[in-house]
């Protein structure tokens, strides 16, 4: 009962994460592991947490690119501008 109430826990904190908090949880995972100093049981469940951090981050993504494609739509059409074209 306590771990499936620490699981819960660790969903509900990933969703509440922006997408910067997300990458820099990200990043410290990815030093953690990288250290070589966790069993691997404590390496599997971090990797497992990075991967659903992946997960949201490209939803981010996703959602971000929707938004600008609805933004930049004119007349139905999507007319989308390079930056470099000033």
């Amino acid at each position: 009962m306590q771990n499936e109430t620490n699981e819960l826990n660790d969903k509900e904190q990933e969703t509440k994460l922006s997408f910067e908090q997300a990458l820099t949880e990200l990043e410290a995972i990815v030093k953690r592991m990288e250290s070589g100093e966790q069993s691997l049981e404590l390496s599997l469940e971090e990797f497992e947490k990075g991967i659903k951090i992946v997960r949201e981050c490209r939803k981010f993504l996703e959602e971000a690119e929707q938004r600008v494609e609805i933004l930049t739509r004119q007349d139905g059409l999507e007319k989308v501008k390079s930056f470099d074209s000033g």
